[in-house]
């Protein structure tokens, strides 16, 4: 059985923007050696998310958009409006906790021959909701590898 975790930084561009990280997901399972097993995408932030859509312009719109309409920006009634001694700040985010909650932090995928099984038009998403920001996401890899791609060098740590 082979477990890689690894740690992937990203310089989020706006206060909410979703980032398309598929093709970074689907290199990392390539490199391992896992040829069957599961691939799960983490996000390591209470006001981002992880989500799979369509990967079009409209869509990635319609979604950030829906997500302003549930937890708007300016509401009265958030608790979460107060100042933090452990921060040293006024927390003014309720929204964006309330939006990553929403998405949920975490995906899976089944890894089938060496590759992420995704459907024909599904995309992996890092969404942002409270940068610009530097952030970090976990894509780890956990299964079987066949004996061919171990004995080529492949890191199997």
């Amino acid at each position: 059985m082979i477990s890689q975790v690894q740690r992937v930084s990203v310089d989020t561009p706006s206060d909410t923007a979703m980032l398309e990280i598929t093709q970074t997901v689907q290199r990392a399972v390539r490199e391992s050696a896992v040829t069957s097993g599961v691939v799960w995408v983490t996000t390591t932030h209470t006001t981002t998310g992880i989500t799979v859509n369509e990967g079009l312009p409209d869509v990635e719109a319609d979604l950030i958009a829906m997500l302003r309409r549930f937890a708007p920006t300016e509401d009265p009634s958030y608790l979460h409006a107060r100042w933090l001694p452990s921060d040293g700040a006024m927390a003014i985010n309720s929204a964006t906790h309330q939006r990553a909650a929403l998405l949920g932090p975490q995906v899976a995928f089944p890894i089938d021959e060496g590759e992420v099984v995704l459907g024909s038009r599904q995309c992996i998403y890092f969404v942002e909701l409270d940068g610009p920001l530097r952030r970090t996401y976990l894509i780890h890899i956990l299964g079987e590898a066949d004996a061919a791609s171990v004995g080529q060098g492949k890191d199997t740590q």
